[in-house]
């Protein structure tokens, strides 16, 4: 009887050399095939040379020494590119780890004959002897390609290229332009087939806002994140944002705390629980800034430091709006315990909102984090585009132990007709729903803890005001 094969997960893997991009290694599950060629693709504008150069920086900062060649910029153009995203190549070029290999055939030239690679290689492997290097990234070969004139001297010319790089067990990055023909097929396809891993990139417009896409569509002897991945270009460098990779890592809620607002902690069965999630949901006018406002200026009394992201008012509005309810924002905003960013949704992608969070919940390291709102996170593009941004926010941010308060604009008026209108509430710790009621001739605002994960709490709707000292909860149920 034929043995039982072993799991997929414990069958060895090929060697693979970290890209050490963010994210990217964790989508190719490690790295890119050692001794091999990747084709990256893609159209204008998507990154590709930036992908093979900061590929190299980053492996020549752990010491390993690469060359990127170049058939379209020259070198000082890819240095001036690279400042751009605060990359410093010249002092990598005088360590001997990385050099700009200018092999652009000038566009004068008159090609007679049969024009091949041959002296091309002939000093590359001279360059690679003489720096000990194994990595190498050759951009735009698909440039040179077109001097051939020939299909099938082009796919000779390539196949012996990839079988000198194969031989000399080099690791290599190769581009190349999506350009289409009629056929809407590819140019140089072919290339797919030769290679042992494909990645292909794309920038394309979502709700009137410029998203960029990476998809792995090949990679031989390996598994990898199949699913497309958006990315952003800006520094310090790539950032891919592999969603549907997260893993639920995030450590067990800690210890009660106390929100700030009178009455509030005693309907949650003591406050609410550190690196949890809590959703204040309701409609306009209901209170939940207010509680926001709230919620800061207690943990800047406690010493403790909040980031408060607002996508709905700017600074002076916001801080000027919490003077009449008792709440002094400004002054926890210039002692440094209140860090407060604000930003139009549409000024840019969901991706881009995310990462300029997540480089400064890296630098501030908060306790907490406010956003306001998820009904206006909708705005950045798409409702997926959206639910994509809370969720790994809400996730970092349980990663690293931050509890995060998230507003919720509902649709209704006087009743809650939604919780969050977009989908999370069954990953939030804890949700509060805010509601306005007539009473008579009178308008009363009511709070009903719906949730609270791992809390005891009132199943109650509470009355509550909104006085000049601030939120003020009535106890008894309604």
């Amino acid at each position: 009887m034929a043995e039982p094969l072993p799991p997929p997960n414990s069958l060895p893997g090929r060697r693979k050399c970290p890209t050490r991009i963010e994210g990217l290694d964790q989508i190719l599950e490690g790295g890119l095939p050692v001794g091999r060629t990747t084709l990256i693709a893609g159209g204008p504008g998507t990154g590709k040379s930036l992908f093979g150069l900061e590929f190299l920086i980053r492996n020549a900062l752990a010491g390993e020494a690469g060359i990127f060649v170049s058939f379209e910029e020259q070198a000082s153009a890819l240095r001036d590119n690279a400042a751009t995203l605060g990359w410093a190549l010249t002092p990598l070029e005088q360590s001997g780890k990385l050099f700009l290999f200018e092999a652009g055939v000038d566009p004068r030239a008159v090609v007679t004959g049969e024009f091949g690679l041959q002296a091309f290689l002939s000093i590359l492997a001279r360059k690679l002897k003489v720096m000990n290097a194994h990595l190498v990234v050759i951009d735009a070969i698909d440039l040179v390609l077109t001097l051939m004139n020939d299909p099938v001297h082009e796919r000779n010319e390539l196949l012996a290229l990839q079988q000198w790089l194969t031989k000399n067990d080099l690791t290599v990055l190769m581009t190349v332009k999506a350009q289409y023909t009629a056929e809407q097929t590819r140019q140089y396809q072919f290339l797919d087939y030769l290679v042992d891993c494909v990645i292909c990139l794309d920038n394309r417009l979502i709700g009137q806002l410029s998203t960029r896409r990476l998809h792995v569509a090949k990679y031989r002897g390996s598994g990898f994140g199949s699913n497309e991945y958006p990315f952003v270009i800006a520094p310090p460098g790539i950032t891919l944002l592999p969603i549907s990779m997260l893993e639920l890592s995030h450590q067990p809620l800690g210890a009660k705390f106390p929100s700030g607002v009178a009455g509030l902690d005693p309907l949650l069965g003591g406050g609410f629980r550190r690196a949890s999630s809590i959703l204040v949901s309701g409609c306009t006018g209901s209170g939940k800034t207010i509680l926001s406002g709230t919620f800061a200026q207690a943990a800047g009394t406690r010493g403790e430091k909040v980031l408060y992201v607002s996508f709905e008012e700017s600074a002076a509005a916001l801080s000027s709006s919490m003077t009449s309810c008792g709440i002094d924002l400004s002054s926890a905003i210039a002692a440094g315990s209140v860090y407060l960013l604000t930003s139009m949704p549409e000024s840019m992608g969901a991706e881009q909102h995310l990462v300029r969070i997540l480089a400064l919940l890296r630098a501030l390291q908060p306790h907490f984090l406010i956003l306001e709102s998820a009904s206006a996170c909708q705005r950045m593009g798409t409702p997926q585009a959206a639910f994509e941004f809370l969720v790994r926010l809400i996730n970092r941010c349980k990663e690293a132990g931050i509890t995060i308060l998230i507003t919720n604009q509902t649709s209704g008026f006087m009743q809650t007709h939604e919780i969050s209108g977009i989908g999370i509430s069954s990953i939030i710790d804890t949700i509060l729903v805010l509601r306005l009621v007539e009473q008579g001739d009178e308008m009363r605002r009511q709070l009903l803890v719906m949730k609270a994960r791992g809390s005891h709490h009132s199943p109650c709707y509470h009355h509550f005001l909104i006085t000049d000292r601030g939120i003020v909860l009535d106890q008894e149920c309604h």
